[in-house]
């Protein structure tokens, strides 16, 4: 009999995407959504033009074995095809290609609250996510106090989950995936919630649960997390399986490829929060590339700088230019503009660029997202919420000590360097 908890030959998932025909893609609201479904009913054909059929193969011929009791890390950009894996094989999609074996019950925790019925109280809950997972109801009695006790949510059991915030979501969520004895365990991004002392306490848990001969499947931006849990991984570049082997050296080869990719981001084409006065835009953002990592990619503890050009079309008065840093999960961790540092009296008709260095910023290693923005006199002139992915990775020192979180929004020591172009 074989020792594989997990074998993969093949495996693929296949999307059709829709583009319609003769024009740019706008924004599309729920209501236009709607209005669109209702006038299908009467028109065979859209006025735009017949829809274009894309594939997108967001996973390709991925082929791997994971043994029992092993702990496996999968690592990759945003878009590489993580979660698409980690859906085929607790069997939420089917693969358009390819097979996989599993030995034994998955729990997967997916998403905040999988499985939880917010109408429901805790404890109905917990049964029932239990149920979903596989569990006999005596099963989930002789766990109960533990996954309670773990959860810390004693006082709101016989609450409604819908009253419950994200992080007493992840806790319960995440109590009962750990605790509800599972032979193989599929975790995507379960340190993206909750605070420190609970990000460290699921660490524990999920080295518990692989010492305990159960096979762990852990998904994470945070490359600290990996290295402390995993010792081999995964490595996916757009689909495909680029790279699986011990932990460290998955992250560095990982490090090497963000380092070649190319540091210009074109912002124009990029959907805007504001439409702004017309007066000035966003064009383009440049990232310094660095000897330790690369363009968007930065080790711990090392100095963030990009640059971004941006147009003035009609003078703008007071201007400021700044920046925010988001995690993933859209808290704003840091925010600064050009008024902090030095005031700019106006801008004139022309191109720019905007060279923006914050030499003691120390994020956690993981991924966040930049975002940029004009303004004059306290009104939005261009703001873009998702102007690039930035990545930091591990290094000795984050390796050597403790690390915090940064959950409030700090205005760190940042250099504005504004030249025309």
């Amino acid at each position: 009999m074989s020792d594989a908890a997990i074998q993969v030959e093949g495996l693929g998932k296949k999307y059709l995407l829709h583009h319609q025909a003769g024009g740019r893609h706008r924004y599309v609201a729920l209501r236009d959504v709607l209005a669109g479904k209702f006038k299908g009913l009467f028109n065979w054909k859209s006025k735009s033009g017949n829809p274009k059929l894309e594939e997108f193969w967001a996973l390709k011929d991925v082929s791997f074995e994971v043994k029992q009791g092993e702990a496996v890390g999968i690592i990759g950009r945003n878009g590489a095809g993580k979660s698409t894996l980690l859906k085929l094989l607790s069997r939420i999609t089917e693969p358009s290609e390819g097979r996989f074996e599993l030995e034994g019950r998955v729990a997967s925790l997916l998403e905040v609250g999988t499985g939880f019925h917010p109408e429901l109280t805790g404890r109905e809950n917990i049964f029932l996510n239990g149920a979903i997972l596989g569990m006999h109801r005596a099963e989930i009695k002789k766990k109960f106090d533990e996954i309670v006790a773990f959860a810390e949510v004693e006082k709101f059991l016989d609450t409604p989950v819908k009253h419950f915030s994200s992080g007493m979501y992840m806790r319960l969520a995440f109590a009962v995936a750990a605790h509800l004895e599972q032979e193989i365990m599929v975790v995507d991004e379960v340190l993206a919630v909750g605070d420190a002392a609970f990000q460290k306490k699921c660490l524990g848990k999920m080295k518990d649960v692989s010492q305990s001969g159960r096979t762990v499947l852990f998904v994470s931006h945070n490359m600290d997390a990996i290295s402390r849990l995993c010792a081999s991984s995964l490595y996916l570049v757009k689909g495909e399986l680029k790279m699986m082997g011990e932990t460290q050296r998955v992250i560095k080869a990982y490090s090497e490829h963000s380092r070649q990719t190319a540091g210009e981001i074109d912002l124009t084409p990029l959907p805007r929060r504001f439409e702004g006065n017309g007066a000035g835009q966003l064009l383009r953002l440049r990232g310094v590339q660095s000897d330790t990592a690369g363009a968007w990619c930065y080790e711990y503890g090392t100095p963030l700088e990009f640059s971004v050009e941006f147009s003035v079309s009609r003078p703008i008065e007071a201007p400021e230019i700044g920046y925010s840093i988001f995690s993933i999960t859209g808290t704003e961790l840091v925010s600064a503009t050009t008024c902090q540092e030095h005031t700019i009296d106006r801008l004139l008709p022309g191109r720019y660029m905007m060279r923006i260095a914050i030499p003691d910023l120390c994020l956690n290693p993981g991924a966040y997202v930049l975002a940029l923005g004009i303004g004059s006199l306290g009104r939005s002139v261009d703001h873009i919420l998702e102007a690039s992915q930035i990545e930091i990775i591990p290094s000795k020192q984050s390796m050597e000590k403790e690390l915090h979180k940064i959950w409030a929004c700090l205005t760190p020591r940042t250099i504005f360097e504004l030249n025309r172009l």
